[in-house]
């Protein structure tokens, strides 16, 4: 039995953004899925556009078709037999991924390693992908029983997509163990480097943070850093050592994947400090680093994936409860139409561009 939202019908065909291989996507029309028992069917009105499904179209990473998009909010359009903790009309935030809870891996609480939280667990179709870049996904029943959150009244969906990589910088955040006084390198101020900003600021750091752009920079110190500097006009190694008595950084967050990135990362760190990678999500991305620096140096280098469902309350809370400025990152909103110019515009940023949200309900004018 499947009860649908009798206020708005659910058409039998939809818009969806489809990912054909060779860089390819395109908006296509496809059968609007279905959600069976356990599971619902979401009306997505918000979806971030991620740098991990950037990687994945840009370089081919997975197999096509796909419909990716991942950093969803939406609205419950129906729900399948034997639902009963959500109701058509709802607005939510899904996580595509979610652990058993009860393997090795879970109860070392590395839930990324998890068999079941490797599944996609939500789909607009095709291989589960994430599915956000469409008009409707079906949220499948183990994501239901664990990964998806109420959205409170008056919260808007935009800025409720940002759950889900709020929870995956927090876990990181977390992993680090900052304590309050200690200098944070973030390398890379895009949005989520931003929301390190604010979230290593939050736990009582003295952030620092480089970028290219600008008006990242400029936010970044709207945000809490104590300075924001251009790497290609400022010694970064320079300007951390004269802030820490000639030691270096004693945390350094490398949050953009680029060339030398991670030996810039050592360079401005001290003996001992703690480093992370956190954009290195490809395999054949590759990185060196002096082994002495780490072993002579005593450095530990950690790295960090995707969300933890221990966090998603917290996670909610701080986007839900507008602590963290997030709306003030998006740059650009597109109908589901536009968006192969908002990925042409996430992976080639200029001085304007950050955060795009896809906005699927929505109709070019």
């Amino acid at each position: 039995m499947l009860i649908a939202d009798t206020s708005v019908a659910v058409p039998k065909l939809m818009r969806a953004a489809v990912y054909r291989g060779r860089g390819s996507i395109a908006v296509e029309t496809v059968p609007t899925p279905q959600a069976g028992p356990g599971e619902l069917l979401v009306r997505v009105e918000s979806c971030g556009v991620c740098h991990t499904d950037l990687k994945k179209v840009e370089h081919d990473l997975l197999p096509p078709p796909r419909i990716f998009g991942h950093e969803m909010a939406g609205v419950v359009a129906a729900v399948g037999e034997g639902v009963r903790t959500f109701q058509p009309g709802q607005p939510v935030v899904a996580f595509h991924h979610s652990p058993c809870s009860d393997c090795f891996y879970c109860r070392r609480r590395l839930y990324a390693q998890c068999a079941t939280y490797k599944r996609v667990g939500i789909t607009a179709g095709f291989e589960p992908a994430g599915g956000g870049f469409s008009e409707y996904v079906r949220v499948m029943d183990w994501i239901v029983r664990r990964g998806v959150i109420p959205v409170p009244d008056g919260v808007p969906l935009d800025r409720a997509c940002f759950v889900e990589p709020v929870n995956t910088c927090l876990k990181a955040v977390r992993q680090l163990a900052l304590e309050p006084g200690e200098l944070v390198v973030v390398l890379g101020q895009g949005p989520i480097g931003l929301i390190f900003t604010m979230l290593a600021r939050r736990a009582g750091a003295v952030v620092v943070a480089t970028d290219m752009i600008a008006r990242r920079r400029e936010l970044a110190a709207r945000m809490g850093a104590a300075a924001a500097w251009d790497p290609r006009d400022t010694d970064i190694v320079k300007e951390v050592a004269s802030m820490t008595g000639g030691r270096g950084g004693d945390v350094v967050i490398v949050a953009v994947s680029a060339p030398g990135i991670t030996g810039q990362a050592i360079a401005c760190s001290r003996p001992g400090s703690r480093i992370l990678l956190f954009s290195q999500t490809s395999h054949r991305e590759r990185i060196e680093m002096s082994g002495a620096d780490i072993c002579v140096g005593e450095r530990l280098v950690l790295g960090s994936y995707s969300a933890s469902v221990d966090l998603q309350e917290e996670s909610a809370r701080l986007v839900f409860s507008g602590e963290l400025p997030l709306e003030d990152l998006i740059s650009h909103r597109f109908p589901l139409d536009r968006i192969r110019e908002g990925i042409d515009i996430a992976l080639h940023p200029d001085e304007q561009s950050l955060k795009i949200v896809i906005q699927p309900q929505r109709r070019t004018s």
